[in-house]
């Protein structure tokens, strides 16, 4: 066997298979696109979507609403949170139409906030908007309960948002998410402190089924 012609075959195959797989998530994310779609003209009449390609975390799918009086109100969600949803989800379209619903509230419209300019403008967004926000809504949620929440540090993910349950001592009772990604959740006119609440909640169920 000629050990060149192997290689050359092997990394045919591979190229190969790379393009039968980026064809595959082209025609993935394009039927997604689609679905949301599908999914917000259930609830609006004025529906429009583009997809954009976030450096970290892939696709984020933009949606825009308009109103009666034209106003427009802009939210993103992630792939792998419309897929979830599409496939597994009790009411997808509800879902998504829930975020404009809440936007809506606030006259005027709103479009998607513009991305900080500077590190200086990077760090402001995050201890004067992320932070506050998310401790604010952990505390809100679980009082009278004690809540540990605040940023800290992982040793692989760098700055991250900690939260969890001080008086649960077995098992796990924190969960962390990376700065970025609660920021690029500000960015697509989401709420972070959404993540960090679901997350918090699946401890305390976790821990209660632990005890049962």
């Amino acid at each position: 066997m000629n050990k060149e012609t192997t290689n050359t075959e092997v990394n045919g195959n591979q190229e190969a298979n790379e393009e039968v797989n980026s064809e595959k998530f082209a025609e993935l994310v394009k039927a997604v696109h689609h679905n949301g779609l599908t999914a917000l003209q259930m609830h609006f009449d004025n529906v429009e979507g583009q997809v954009l390609n976030q450096e970290v975390y892939g696709p984020v799918f933009v949606y825009q609403v308009k109103d009666s009086s034209n106003n427009g109100y802009v939210c993103g969600f992630f792939l792998h949170e419309l897929i979830s949803q599409f496939q597994g989800g009790s009411n997808p379209a509800q879902w998504m139409a829930s975020f404009f619903v809440d936007m809506m509230k606030t006259e005027g419209g709103r479009l998607l906030p513009k991305p900080p300019a500077s590190e200086d403008e990077a760090k402001a967004m995050i201890d004067n908007v992320l932070v506050p926000q998310c401790i604010a809504a952990v505390r809100e949620e679980f009082e009278p309960e004690q809540v540990h929440a605040g940023l800290s540090w992982h040793q692989e993910q760098g700055p991250v948002f900690e939260a969890g349950f001080p008086s649960i001592v077995d098992g796990n009772n924190v969960c962390a998410f990376p700065i970025n990604l609660l920021a690029t959740f500000i960015l697509m006119n989401r709420d972070p402190s959404d993540l960090v609440l679901q997350a918090l909640y699946k401890i305390k169920d976790d821990h209660e089924a632990a005890q049962e």
